[in-house]
């Protein structure tokens, strides 16, 4: 007959999860996974409902209803913390010896790895558990990397778009983008101004100092427009020495003029370039969304662009608003004054 030194050393190898217990209920032997689960714990001699708790069947609360429940699915834990969930099964030992019970961790198994770092030499060489164990780990690396290359492509295509949108030179927003935010606009129904605006004496600064130069006119222009602009605004450089301005729910003349005026003044401050000074001006014309019945992207960047042409016309380093009458003159005559002419801060004529 199997002595109980000969059934511990076969079960360590082939369920290291058992327990053995006497007649009278108590711990006679334990496998070394569970020893590694309470390493502390002195288990030979300790009663098996003292170290755990069986939540079902809620029947068994006594070696004879153990023995009873022989071949059924044990639900258990530990009663001390962490209070790991176990399944078990349990078997009568001969000759009235007591009882030997088999757990395992079920779908607790990943918190158990977790908490007690168990490793691939706690289980049975034939426990699908490992393989399980294996193939999460690689869902969750592949799941892992997924989301990084997601991340990746989502930041790619995020810095694609803004490159897109973006004027290589000076940092501000393109044509492209521009077109966009006008079509937004008016699809949602918002109001705004738009004014165009125009370097003076920019070519000079080409065929005199060099491209290079005029590169930087331009990223100070740049910065100037930005500096005199809200953040919600958009500022645009639509051409070589070109730039529109949108500013959202500004419709006040007043307001607008001083933008302009204050613009103007600010581009005309001298940029120093290799050891000399850049000078320029500005010109700028504005027109409004309200002023048409149905806003129209086109129409409306045409009628910045009359007031600008107005402006030019006017001597240059002016600012001047949109009127009608503007497309028959080609932008002079009536209507034509700059924005610091009283009749400039008027809307159009009606």
């Amino acid at each position: 007959m199997m002595t109980l030194q000969q059934l511990t050393g076969m079960a360590d190898v082939i369920c290291p999860m058992f327990v053995i217990v006497d007649h009278k209920g108590r711990i006679v032997s334990v496998g070394p996974t569970l020893k590694k689960l309470r390493p502390q714990l002195d288990w030979t001699g300790r009663r098996f409902f003292r170290v755990f708790d069986l939540s079902r069947p809620r029947s068994v609360r006594s070696v004879e209803d153990l023995l009873n429940s022989a071949g059924s699915k044990l639900h258990l834990q530990f009663r001390d913390a962490p209070q790991t969930g176990l399944k078990g099964v349990c078997t009568p030992l001969p000759d009235g010896q007591g009882a030997f019970l088999n757990l395992s961790f079920g779908i607790s198994v990943l918190e158990a790895v977790r908490d007690y770092d168990l490793t691939s030499a706690d289980f049975s060489p034939t426990d699908l558990t490992i393989e399980m164990l294996y193939l999460v780990e690689a869902k969750s690396a592949a799941m892992e990397a997924s989301r990084q290359l997601n991340l990746r492509l989502q930041g790619a295509k995020i810095a694609a778009e803004e490159q897109a949108f973006t004027d290589t030179l000076t940092g501000l927003k393109n044509r492209r983008a521009m077109d966009h935010i006008l079509t937004r606009l008016i699809s949602s129904g918002r109001e705004f101004a738009l004014m165009h605006l125009d370097l003076d004496y920019f070519k000079q600064v080409n065929d005199t100092l060099g491209h290079a130069a005029g590169d930087a006119v331009l990223q100070q222009a740049a910065r100037v427009m930005v500096e005199c602009t809200r953040q919600t605004d958009t500022v645009a450089r639509v051409g070589g020495d070109e730039f529109v301005m949108i500013l959202e729910g500004v419709l006040d003349t007043a307001r607008l003029a001083a933008i302009a005026k204050r613009l103007i003044q600010r581009l005309e401050e001298p940029v120093p370039f290799g050891g000399q000074s850049c000078r320029i001006s500005a010109s700028a014309g504005t027109t409004l969304s309200t002023w048409q019945k149905q806003p129209d992207a086109q129409e409306l960047l045409n009628q910045a662009d009359l007031a600008l042409y107005a402006a030019k016309r006017a001597g240059r380093a002016q600012h001047c608003f949109y009127r009608e009458g503007m497309e028959k003159t080609g932008g002079t005559g009536t209507g034509a004054e700059a924005s610091s002419a009283p009749a400039a801060v008027r809307g159009p004529a009606t």
